[in-house]
């Protein structure tokens, strides 16, 4: 069991530099974004220092990663609900919340920094899709609409309107995603209004 641990730990410097080059972050951003100094994730990088918990968690945070991925962690539980992060390309992260045939489906997105003036590839697809922002800003394009959502704003929307979604210079941001087949919407339930007082 200790030499498993060992070669988990032992994996994770190289790990952790892939990630930073991948996203194409210097030594000194990542340390100003995570309070670990510069010669300290140097050796992390290198593998001439052990990860500690501490350290793991801001990097895991910084990259929008899980811990289990981080450290390339060994699937536990039932393996039919494993649902491991996916990484794109570009450095955003997709990790499914559901794995069920039909119904609603759960996402939840994880997008690095963008640029303002990114050119918007928009997409469409059956369905309806309803969009909760949990942190930072989110652009999303919807037809001819260009909207700025910020943590905690939500937006609902069929899938066959031309659509995208970015983030912003303001940094990184994570959003949840529900997509149903056409007709399933999300159900919002209001508090009752209050009647005049008797």
């Amino acid at each position: 069991m200790d030499e498993a641990i060992d070669r988990t730990l032992d994996a994770v410097g190289p790990r952790l530099k892939r990630l930073r080059l991948h996203r194409d972050v210097t030594l000194a951003d990542l340390a100003a974004e995570t309070g670990i100094s510069t010669s300290t994730l140097s050796r992390l990088e290198a593998g001439l220092r052990r990860p500690t918990l501490e350290q793991l968690l801001p990097l895991a945070r910084a990259y929008g990663v899980t811990l289990d991925e981080l450290v390339d962690a060994p699937p536990t539980g039932d393996p039919r609900i494993n649902l491991r992060p996916i990484s794109c390309g570009d450095g955003s992260v997709i990790l499914p919340l559901t794995r069920r045939p039909g119904g609603i489906q759960a996402y939840k997105f994880v997008l690095p920094t963008g640029s303002d003036d990114a050119e918007p590839d928009l997409r469409t697809h059956e369905g309806y899709d309803w969009v909760y922002v949990l942190n930072g800003t989110l652009r999303l394009v919807l037809g001819e609409h260009d909207l700025i959502l910020k943590s905690g704003e939500a937006a609902e929307f069929d899938t066959r309107t031309p659509h995208w979604f970015g983030a912003t210079s303001a940094g990184p941001v994570e959003y949840l995603s529900l997509i149903g087949k056409q007709g399933e919407r999300a159900h919002v339930r209001a508090a009752p209004r209050q009647g005049p007082a008797e």
